[in-house]
C-alpha cells in the first residue's frame, strides 16, 4: 500500500458520525443511501482496513463513486481529512472496474492531447463521431469522451512563455498551465497571464505539466508522485514566488505536491492584488456556475464575484445550486457518464429560461460538460472562463 494502514485508520476514526455532511453531499442526494455518503465511504474505509469487511468490487465501487467535491470537508465540524483518506484508500484498492488507462493517460499528456484535438477538428469529428459513438455502450467512456467534441473551444495560438512584465513588477508570479486545461483552455491562460501583467506582475508560464491530480484521484500514486516531482523542479527553476492555477480543480493537488510553496486560485491572487485593474462596461446578463473546487478547496466563490463585479453594467447571476458538482469531476464523467449525466441534470434543470447566452465557469471539465448538456438540450448558450471575460473588458 503507497500508505500504511493505521494512517488510513486514523483519518477514518477522526469522523464523529455526526451526519452533517450529508445534506450537501451530491452523491447521497442521488442515491439516499448510506454507503454513498461521505460518513458511509469512511466507515467502509476503516472496517476494510482492519478486516472486518472484505475489500470487494462492490465497496470499492462506492468509493469510486465519490466526486472529490469536497463540500462535506468545508462544512465537517471536526475537520476530517476525507480528501486524504479518499486518495489513500483508492490507491490500497484496485478498482471495482477496468478504467479507460489510455484515454486518461491522453488527458495528462498535454502535447499528445493538443496533437488528438488537432487531428479531431481537421476531421470534422464533432460532426460525425458522436452519433457513431452512440452504438457504444452508455456506460462506455469513449462514448462519453465523444459526447464532449461538439462542446470543443475553437483553437487558439497562445502566447509566448514569458509574457511582457511592467518596468517594476511588483513579484514573480508562476501560471501553471496543466494538461486538459493546458489544451484546451489557451485563451483562458492567455487572458490570465494578461491581467497578472496588468497588476504589475512578471508572469512565467509553467505549461506541458500535469499536476497529477487525475492520476492520484484514481489510485496511481505512483505516477502522481511523479508529476509532482516533475512540477516542484519546473517551479524552482522559474525563480517565482508563488504558484498560481487558473483552473481551481488544480488547487488542492498543488498545495498538496507543493509544501511550503505559496499556491493560489489566480482569481483570488487578482481579488486581492489586483486594485489598480479597470474595466470596460459590459451592458449583458451572463450566468456564473461555481464550480465546486471553487467554492470547497480555492473557497474562491466570493473572489470571481467581486471581480466580475468591477465590470460595469454587467448583471451576473449565479447558478444554483451552490458548489453542488455538475457531474464532471475529472474523469468520473468518462468513467460513470450515467451517474455523471444525472448529476449534470440536477444542474442544469435549475437554469432560467429564457437562458442567457453566456455561461461562465472556471474549470475545464464543467465548461466542456455543460456544454454539451446545453448543445444536446439545444440551448444556444456559450460557455467561457471568468478570466476570459474579465481580460477582454480590460481597459489598457
Amino acid at each position: 500500500m503507497p500508505e500504511p494502514r493505521d494512517h488510513i485508520a486514523k483519518l477514518a476514526d477522526a469522523c464523529v458520525k455526526c451526519g452533517l455532511c450529508l445534506p450537501y453531499c451530491p452523491t447521497y442526494a442521488l442515491d439516499q443511501i448510506e454507503t454513498e455518503s461521505p460518513r458511509g465511504r469512511i466507515a467502509l474505509a476503516r472496517h476494510a482496513t482492519d478486516g472486518s469487511l472484505a475489500p470487494t468490487a462492490d465497496l470499492r465501487a462506492h468509493l469510486d463513486h465519490c466526486l472529490g467535491c469536497m463540500a462535506c470537508e468545508r462544512v465537517c465540524p471536526v475537520p476530517v481529512q476525507y480528501g486524504k483518506l479518499l486518495t489513500a484508500y483508492r490507491a490500497a484498492l484496485p478498482p471495482a472496474h477496468p478504467r479507460p488507462r489510455l484515454l486518461l493517460r491522453l488527458l495528462t499528456q498535454p502535447r499528445l492531447l493538443r496533437i488528438g484535438l488537432g487531428t479531431a477538428r481537421a476531421a470534422k469529428a464533432s460532426h460525425w463521431l458522436p452519433p457513431l459513438a452512440r452504438l457504444l455502450p452508455r456506460h462506455s467512456a469513449l462514448r462519453a469522451a465523444a459526447a464532449l467534441l461538439p462542446a470543443l473551444p475553437p483553437a487558439v495560438h497562445s502566447g509566448n512563455a514569458h509574457t511582457s512584465s511592467p518596468a517594476k513588477p511588483r513579484g514573480k508570479v508562476a501560471l501553471f498551465g496543466g494538461c486538459v486545461q493546458g489544451a484546451l483552455e489557451r485563451e483562458a491562460q492567455d487572458a490570465t497571464a494578461r491581467l497578472l501583467a496588468a497588476a504589475g506582475f512578471e508572469v512565467i508560464r509553467i505549461d506541458g505539466l500535469c499536476c497529477g491530480a487525475m492520476a492520484a484521484h484514481t489510485g496511481d500514486a505512483s505516477a502522481a508522485e511523479a508529476k509532482a516531482r516533475r512540477l516542484a523542479q519546473a517551479f524552482a527553476t522559474s525563480g517565482a514566488d508563488t504558484l498560481l492555477t487558473a483552473t481551481p480543480g488544480c488547487l488542492g493537488t498543488l498545495r498538496d505536491n507543493l509544501p511550503g510553496i505559496q499556491v493560489h486560485d489566480a482569481m483570488a491572487f487578482l481579488d486581492q492584488h489586483g486594485d489598480t485593474l479597470r474595466f470596460r462596461p459590459l451592458p449583458r446578463k451572463v450566468m456564473l456556475h461555481l464550480p465546486c473546487t471553487q467554492v470547497n478547496v480555492a473557497r474562491a466563490d466570493g473572489a470571481v464575484r467581486r471581480l466580475l463585479a468591477r465590470i460595469p453594467e454587467l448583471d451576473v447571476t449565479t447558478l444554483p445550486p451552490r458548489g453542488m458538482c455538475c457531474g464532471a469531476a475529472g474523469s468520473h464523467m468518462l468513467e460513470f457518464p450515467e451517474r455523471a449525466a444525472s448529476l449534470r441534470a440536477r444542474v442544469l434543470d435549475t437554469m432560467p429560461q429564457p437562458a442567457p447566452d453566456l455561461l461562465l465557469t472556471a474549470n475545464i471539465g464543467c465548461r466542456l460538460y455543460l456544454g454539451a448538456g446545453l448543445r444536446e438540450r439545444s440551448d444556444a448558450v456559450a460557455v467561457e472562463h471568468p478570466l476570459t471575460l474579465l481580460a477582454r473588458q480590460l481597459a489598457t
